[in-house]
């Protein structure tokens, strides 16, 4: 580095060990984060990839779109359709255990993560200034297009097309922060059911009151022993919470490994996205979870990282498809780096961690604000990050993670307009 990086600090050792802000308007005006890729999206590589142009036919360098080269790449890799992953084998036992208790649950796993911004947002009922919308929580190809932010952006198309019952398992892509438990891509389940005139009237259930009553029971019976289907027998709670697209909505958590968790969100469909789907008054239930979040518990899985890694140490060890410990294999040593800067007054942390997914890949392990100061006469703020890197399937040199961090260092001042420190 230059003398002029003054308030830079790096740790790094070279030996190994053996062993989801203020809201945002989702309109971009100029082109983030969109052209340039310096990493591999596997876990043991940055070397230069070809770059991608397009996904799915939306132009990476049109001025609003904030999806990175590092993000594009990871699209249609489906961790979730490999056979024998931890991924594929949680989803493979919450459907049979669903169709188990209904053959006509439908199952749908390869819809594409492109969806339109209305089915993503608008007809969840997700308002206009919800923070989820903001370019710096979002991924959008145009302000029209994003890269889905959950599962449910499918649930009104199935809904209007007819079905009743059914799953939709997928990628999933939200700009977040850096750490063991966060990704920004990672794995959801969506499921719903709605109940036939058949179905009510034969649980005598008349009124909109009963029919609210029934819905919500077969909820949470069903969810209850889907928790039991993967975890046994745990003591659980039920917790009111809040969702904009289900009415009245909860969590469920267990008590798993000597403390609660939370395994999902669900609720009552809510009442206008069943009128706007053309279903009138008919109830019916919709849950929603986190594959990795149940997978890092029940595999015993550190880093969610690991997830897409190439390495067969960690892949021989889900052959039998069934739920295992995983068993580490190394753990080398991490390499720290610090950048200070000025901020601006659009910065937000997330931009931040893009470019640093954008530049190292899988070799980032965690970001952290480990200091922030405001000048008493300027009023200007500087943020101070420490950036930790560490590879899950070798040794890290401190060259090749000080051309790393000159790289970050460069993009934040081109892509965020911070100045450096």
């Amino acid at each position: 580095w230059t003398s002029r990086y003054i308030h830079v600090h790096s740790k790094c050792s070279e030996f190994s060990v053996a062993a989801d802000p203020k809201p945002q308007s989702p309109i971009l005006t100029k082109n983030r984060f969109c052209a340039r890729s310096l990493a591999s999206s596997s876990s043991n590589s940055t070397g230069q990839q070809e770059q991608l142009l397009e996904l799915h036919g939306y132009d990476l360098s049109h001025q609003e779109c904030n999806v990175t080269q590092n993000i594009a790449s990871r699209v249609g890799i489906d961790l979730h359709r490999q056979p024998q992953h931890p991924l594929n084998t949680i989803k493979n036992i919450i459907e049979e255990y669903w169709k188990s208790k209904s053959p006509n649950f439908q199952t749908f796993d390869d819809f594409a993560p492109v969806v339109p911004t209305n089915n993503n947002f608008d007809s969840l009922l997700i308002p206009p200034d919800h923070v989820s919308r903001s370019i710096s929580d979002t991924y959008y190809l145009t302000n029209d297009t994003v890269l889905r932010t959950h599962t449910s952006a499918h649930q009104t198309t199935l809904l209007d097309k007819g079905y009743n019952e059914f799953l939709v398992t997928g990628d999933v892509y939200r700009r977040d922060e850096i750490d063991s438990s966060h990704y920004p891509v990672f794995h959801q389940m969506e499921g719903v059911k709605m109940f036939t005139e058949k179905e009510l009237t034969n649980a005598g259930a008349v009124t909109l009151a009963d029919q609210r009553a029934l819905v919500e029971q077969d909820l949470k019976n069903g969810l209850e022993g889907m928790a039991r289907e993967l975890f046994g027998d745990v003591e659980m709670r039920w917790v009111d919470e809040y969702f904009p697209f289900t009415d009245p909505s909860f969590e469920l958590e267990i008590y798993y490994n000597n403390e609660w968790m939370e395994v999902l969100g669900c609720g009552v469909v809510h009442r206008d996205i069943v009128k706007a789907t053309g279903r009138g008054t008919q109830p019916g239930w919709a849950f929603g979870l986190g594959l990795e979040r149940l997978a890092m518990v029940l595999f015993s899985i550190p880093d969610i990282r690991l997830f897409w890694s190439t390495d067969n140490r960690f892949h021989k060890q889900f052959e039998s498809g069934e739920i295992v410990t995983f068993q580490p294999y190394s753990k080398y040593p991490p390499c720290t780096k610090d950048i200070s800067f000025w901020t601006t007054d659009t910065f937000h942390e997330n931009d931040l961690s893009e470019v640093v997914r954008d530049v190292a890949g899988d070799l980032v392990e965690n970001m952290e604000l480990i200091d922030t100061f405001v000048h008493p006469k300027t009023n200007r703020t500087s943020n101070c990050f420490r950036i930790i890197y560490r590879s899950m399937d070798r040794s890290l040199t401190n060259e090749e993670i000080d051309a790393l961090q000159e790289q970050v260092r460069d993009l934040a001042v081109e892509k965020l307009g911070v100045e450096l420190r």
